[in-house]
């Protein structure tokens, strides 16, 4: 038996919605940058849903790969059989990705990869004769997953309250943010202050006890679209280097193209990790998909020591596979990597028209078609809404109403600050573009006069 929640019309899942909430439209269909509701409206899917789709909806190629696997075989167990569709996946992964990526491990989604990483760290450290090492250091804000391990290494305060009994919460050090830095530094400044703060972390832990440092190198949900200045990642280089700390980037957001590159790290090469997780683009939403990457060194000493000691059911199972071959594919043979970087140019340039003429547009920030746009009470004084003022949400409230689609999540309950993700489908065009950013400024504006209206009030 289900409950009826929100407004009356049908059941609702518990699990995704406080019991006041209002109800969400029901899809009916999708394509390209562009999905219709049961009632025939239309909304420009302008965050990719949660910055997943990268191709849009309804590619027919990747249909067809779907399609052609399926009917050969949808799934088979690793641990029985070896699959084509694996090993065209991998190959072009390690294609992409470049040297020191030679290997691939394919689960089904970002916080899975990301649990899959601080395995293949623990164990090639145990392998190396360094047992000691198990401790991940990581930032706040930060995110990366859902599940206990992956919470234990997110910087969310309000998270690691509640999951603290039964999450181990590792060490955190503070993220170079580039807006609302705090008092007595600039951006320049504090981009040294963090990186200090790491090394500091690692000798206050023990450098021999430090196992790795995972971070983001292109912000998500926690960060908005974080990007620091281009020191910051070479000064992390050379400190994991130097303590024998592996570097890990969680790039399940901002992979597979999004930033104009396949790997986002690819901006910052004196600066390249030793492991990368990579999900959503990497299927584009099309299966639940997710990938980890490490050299070819890396990977042969798990096996001469025994192999890795993880897994899933799903891992690297045939439907899956192809369809992230047929999306990859699709990335290349389409240059939607170029269109990300071209498009992202020219969208950033008019978010930051936008930001001239609203009074509540703080920052634009972001690299390629990985954008966030910061809503703030008052651009001219930096500060942020108070916990229970949930103006971000009526943001994307005003937003839906006029057909467009954002993302938003509230990291620490606005602690840090309140903003959307702009980050269309990789397949935007200009005109597009133009759509997108009318439709948000007229939510803005909407916003706007409504937060002035209950100043008059």
């Amino acid at each position: 038996m289900r409950d009826n929640f929100g407004d009356a019309g049908g059941p609702i899942q518990v699990f995704y919605a406080p019991k006041d909430a209002a109800r969400l439209p029901m899809i009916s269909h999708a394509e390209g940058i562009y999905m219709w509701d049961t009632s025939g409206k239309r909304y420009i899917d302008a965050s990719s849903g949660p910055v997943c789709s990268n191709l849009g909806h309804g590619n027919a190629r990747v249909i067809a790969a779907m399609t052609e696997q399926a009917t050969k075989v949808a799934f088979a167990s690793r641990a029985f059989f070896e699959n084509q569709a694996n090993i065209d996946l991998s190959d072009l992964l390690a294609k992409l990705a470049g040297p020191g990526f030679e290997r691939a491990f394919l689960v089904s989604g970002g916080s899975e990869a990301v649990e899959a990483a601080l395995k293949l760290a623990r164990q090639y450290a145990v392998a190396n004769g360094q047992p000691e090492r198990w401790k991940v250091l990581s930032r706040v804000p930060g995110y990366h997953g859902g599940t206990l391990g992956a919470v234990g290494i997110t910087g969310d305060p309000q998270s690691e309250e509640i999951f603290a009994g039964i999450a181990r919460v590792m060490p955190k050090v503070p993220a170079p943010i580039t807006y609302r830095v705090p008092d007595g530094f600039d951006a320049d400044s504090y981009v040294d202050h963090c990186a200090d703060a790491l090394e500091q972390a690692i000798v206050a832990e023990q450098p021999g006890t430090v196992l790795a440092f995972i971070m983001e190198p292109v912000g998500g949900l926690a960060t908005g679209a974080l990007v620091a200045p281009e020191r910051y990642y070479n000064r992390v280089r050379e400190i994991c280097t130097r303590h024998g700390v592996i570097l890990i980037y969680d790039e399940v957001m901002s992979g597979a193209g999004r930033t104009g590159k396949f790997l986002s790290a690819a901006h910052w090469p004196d600066a390249q990790p030793d492991i990368v997780t990579m999900a959503k683009g990497i299927s584009s939403g099309y299966t639940p998909f997710g990938v980890v990457l490490a050299s070819r060194e890396m990977v042969d000493t798990l096996r001469e020591s025994g192999g890795f000691l993880h897994g899933h059911t799903y891992s690297a199972n045939p439907l899956s596979c192809a369809i992230g071959h047929a999306v990859l594919s699709e990335l290349v043979e389409r240059d939607l990597m170029a269109n990300a970087s071209r498009m992202g140019d020219i969208l950033k340039a008019r978010l930051e028209g936008l930001k001239l003429r609203n009074a509540h547009v703080g920052d634009v920030r972001g690299k390629g078609l990985l954008l966030a746009v910061e809503i703030v009470p008052d651009k001219n004084s930096d500060r942020t809404f108070a916990p229970d003022d949930h103006a971000i949400n009526r943001v994307v409230d005003l937003a839906r109403e006029r057909g467009l689609m954002l993302y938003t999540r509230r990291t620490a309950e606005g602690r840090y600050g309140d903003w959307v993700m702009i980050a269309p489908p990789l397949i935007i065009t200009e005109p597009q573009v133009g759509e997108l950013v009318d439709l948000l400024e007229q939510s803005l504006a909407a916003f706007a006069e409504e937060r002035a209206q209950s100043r008059q009030s």
